[in-house]
């Protein structure tokens, strides 16, 4: 699992979008991952609020799930989104981290199922939950 992991470390330091949000890389493990996006004004999606944009939380919901699969320790390669369905349930709170965690729950011959969930602060409230298909592509 160790060369997955420093593989889907290396890959998220490279996305370029990743940087600009300001996404950490907190946790990796077999078919899981945790990514962290701290507050940042330029990503507020509404002035009169200070509530992140939606684009935002995809992003770092995307990007995580993405890395979920990367350490899965059936995935054989890269990934790829197929699919990503987002149910946002409520506004992040301004000024909050926004946490995304994902697992991995099953990889078939070409696809991975993904699972995840983004929170602020109120871990018992979501602020987002996601459903995902990603491609397993052949060796890294």
């Amino acid at each position: 699992m160790s060369d997955k992991a420093q593989l889907a470390r290396q890959f998220i330091g490279a996305i370029p979008h990743a940087q600009e949000l300001g996404m950490v890389l907190e946790n990796l493990g077999d078919g899981t991952a945790e990514i962290s996006m701290p507050y940042d004004e330029k990503l507020i999606g509404d002035p009169d609020t200070g509530v992140i944009h939606g684009g935002a939380v995809s992003a770092l919901m995307d990007t995580c799930c993405g890395a979920a699969v990367m350490c899965h320790p059936e995935a054989p390669g890269g990934t790829a989104t197929i699919d990503l369905r987002i149910e946002y349930m409520r506004a992040a709170t301004p000024g909050q981290t926004i946490m995304t965690k994902a697992t991995c729950h099953h990889i078939s011959r070409n696809v991975a199922f993904v699972r995840a969930v983004a929170l602020d602060d109120d871990r018992e409230n979501p602020v987002a939950t996601a459903t995902a298909a990603f491609s397993v592509e052949a060796k890294f």
